[in-house]
């Protein structure tokens, strides 16, 4: 019996691209569902970090106990971090309105040396901008912010609860030994990038906001701790939280000082800070581990945040990291993931060797033998 043709390499990689193109569509329409369940998904990646800090670092903590104490200090620090926001936020906000006469005064001058005509007074400007409009767009997100964060933590739940039977679904995803050493081998890869990726970014993001803390504080600038909050969530979302740390305090202190100097030596001083420990700490932090094209970062940036918004953007990385690692297990795929990586080399984003995960079949092998 003749063997069966081999399809092509020009249609192997045309259903690549439509197989692409299906899955960003399902990704758009499935938002709703999707995305608190990736947000879910590295939460749970970053609390089982968490728990093996803890058993390895902590005398006296038990394998047992690590992951409830690492869930209880994850919700301790994620419930603090929600009540700074809400706590502070309305305050935040009522400033920048009573500063709004002299941001539209700083405007105006500055419109006026290049020949733009701007709103003189601020309730022009309010009649413009359509108050109203922005009200409900802002309620529409609050609300959409909400019903996300608890399907997250119910995902969350389940996620947690679930994770002892891996094991056994790996057994019955690939009998085959080898095949399932390999797809083992591919999920430590993802997980340990994933995590040295978050983990990074947690470490440099503290140390971006700790050191602009400072320097807000030391030029007296207004809700300095609420500053560094926001700058500290914004280190997670490539180029623009680079962006927004730099300029948007800097911009502030213009509207709450009378003098230009505030801003100036602030703007300077968080420049520093983000070339130091983005050019400099970061890559030796970061190592060989993500191993992706910087403009594939950017691209992944504005693809994921045009599919899931702002927490896509968040997500951006992490989820070019799992593509790249998935589909370098496939001949046919495996060009794709050339692209995305730096080096073209994708299997350098491991970082542990396959041999020395966990073969968490071998004990369980015996088992489905004698049940056969």
């Amino acid at each position: 019996m003749p063997s069966a043709p081999q399809p092509s390499a020009v249609s192997r990689n045309a259903l690549v691209i439509l197989a692409v193109i299906l899955a960003g569509a399902a990704a758009y329409w499935l938002a709703g569902i999707l995305t608190p369940l990736a947000l879910a998904i590295f939460l749970a990646i970053m609390i089982d970090g968490l728990a093996r800090v803890l058993e390895h670092r902590l005398p006296g903590v038990s394998r047992r106990a690590a992951l409830p104490l690492a869930l209880l200090l994850s919700i301790l620090l994620f419930g603090g971090a929600t009540f700074v926001v809400v706590a502070r936020a309305p305050a935040f906000f009522g400033e920048m309105l009573d500063f709004a006469p002299k941001l539209m005064a700083l405007i105006g001058r500055t419109a006026g040396r290049v020949g733009v005509r701007v709103p003189l007074t601020v309730a022009e400007l309010v009649r413009q901008l359509d108050p109203a409009q922005y009200l409900g767009q802002m309620a529409r997100a609050l609300q959409s912010f909400g019903s996300t964060a608890l399907f997250v933590l119910v995902y969350l739940g389940f996620i947690l609860a679930a994770r002892h039977g891996f094991e056994r679904k790996v057994v019955g995803l690939f009998p085959n030994r080898r095949e399932r050493q390999d797809a083992i081998a591919a999920f430590y890869r993802i997980r340990d990038a994933v995590e040295q990726y978050l983990w990074v970014q947690t470490l440099t993001g503290l140390m971006v906001a700790g050191l602009s803390w400072i320097a807000m504080a030391a030029v007296g600038l207004n809700d300095a701790i609420f500053w560094a909050f926001l700058i500290f969530l914004a280190v997670y979302i490539p180029v623009i939280g680079g962006t927004f740390a730099g300029v948007a305090p800097p911009l502030f202190a213009l509207m709450q000082f009378d003098s230009y100097w505030p801003a100036v030596i602030l703007l300077v001083a968080l420049q520093a800070i983000g070339v130091v420990i983005g050019n400099l700490i970061y890559p030796r932090m970061q190592g060989k581990s993500l191993n992706i094209d910087p403009i594939v970062v950017l691209l992944a940036l504005a693809f994921w945040g045009a599919l899931w918004g702002i927490a896509g953007m968040f997500l951006s990385t992490p989820l070019t990291v799992m593509a790249m690692v998935v589909l370098a297990q496939f001949d046919g795929t495996r060009w794709v993931a050339v692209l995305l990586s730096a080096d073209g080399d994708p299997q350098q984003l491991r970082t542990r060797e396959p041999d020395e995960a966990p073969d968490v079949a071998v004990s369980r092998e015996p088992t489905q033998k004698s049940s056969a």
